[in-house]
């Protein structure tokens, strides 16, 4: 059993009859890190996740989990981690500290610890004062800090979160971004797939851009910014015919482009003289570049 990273994959393929889900691919998530897992729908994110929890089995390729080989070890994996599945499974009988008993006993915390764990897992979560409410009673963005609570309650090494903030407004997202940035910053190693590209920018020390199954681009995001699109953006707005040609004269001179609604970003122009307003250039900007998708 090798530990060099929490998770280690080499070479992953997955197929679904003449479908390639996952076409060779590599990643890596270091001890302590959180690492964003992107791409478009199909990209093969939902496999990927699912393949590190042994839901699907790999035609090809090496998984190691924490040091433990999977499919073989997965049971010992799982043991170590904690997984936030992007739907909602909670049970909406109970309430919030039935919710987290339950695990408890499922997750094999022993019985004189039980009741620490869940009194922490409530405090991470900032559920104390909800722990009698019943499931259906709470909010989404309550929900969904229980369901990360759940998972942390055997104190794993490794969290998977799956679009851990889906569907939650800006504010609830803001929240949960702090837990997820204090759970980094206690050594949790974190993979999170997402479609949020700025929460990827903002929680991530490296990302993983996906798109047909493969990783087209790693590396920290502000790495990646400036050797896909460089330091600054060039915005030309106009009439879909003024904005053909912004675009063919900038491919003309090397320089790639983004087309967004009414307007068209110059990117990698280095800094030449172009009429239009500059800002500073996002992962967004990379994620398109790369993928030719916008992503929500």
């Amino acid at each position: 059993m090798t530990e060099a990273t929490a998770i280690r994959l080499r070479g992953f393929v997955k197929r679904f009859g003449r479908l390639t889900a996952v076409d060779g691919l590599d990643l890596d998530v270091p001890y302590g890190q959180c690492v964003g897992l992107l791409g478009p729908n199909g990209a093969g994110k939902s496999t990927t996740m699912k393949a590190l929890t042994a839901q699907v089995i790999g035609d090809e390729g090496e998984i190691e989990i924490l040091g433990y080989r999977l499919p073989g070890d997965s049971k010992q994996a799982r043991a170590e981690m904690g997984v936030v599945p992007q739907l909602d499974n909670l049970d909406v009988s109970l309430t919030v500290e039935q919710n987290l008993l339950v695990f408890a006993h499922l997750y094999r915390v022993p019985k004189g610890k039980r009741r620490d764990a869940i009194e922490r897992a409530l405090g991470i979560a900032n559920l104390g004062a909800r722990r009698e409410a019943k499931v259906d009673e709470l909010s989404g963005g309550m929900r969904r800090r229980l369901l990360i609570a759940r998972a942390l309650l055997h104190q794993p090494r490794l969290l998977l979160l799956d679009e851990p903030t889906v569907g939650l407004d800006p504010q609830v997202r803001q929240e949960l971004w702090a837990l997820i940035d204090r759970l980094r910053s206690e050594g949790v190693s974190i993979l999170m797939s997402t479609h949020y590209i700025e929460e990827a920018e903002r929680l991530c020390d490296t990302v993983t851009i996906m798109s047909h199954g493969r990783a087209v681009a790693v590396g920290a995001p502000s790495e990646l910014i400036r050797e896909h699109a460089g330091p600054e953006a060039i915005e030309v707005y106009g009439p879909p015919a003024r904005l053909s040609d912004v675009e063919a004269d900038a491919h003309a001179r090397g320089w790639a482009t983004r087309r967004t609604g009414t307007s068209v970003a110059i990117l990698r122009s280095n800094g030449a003289e172009v009429e239009g307003d500059r800002r500073v250039t996002n992962l967004e900007d990379v994620f398109v570049l790369l993928t030719g998708e916008e992503i929500s």
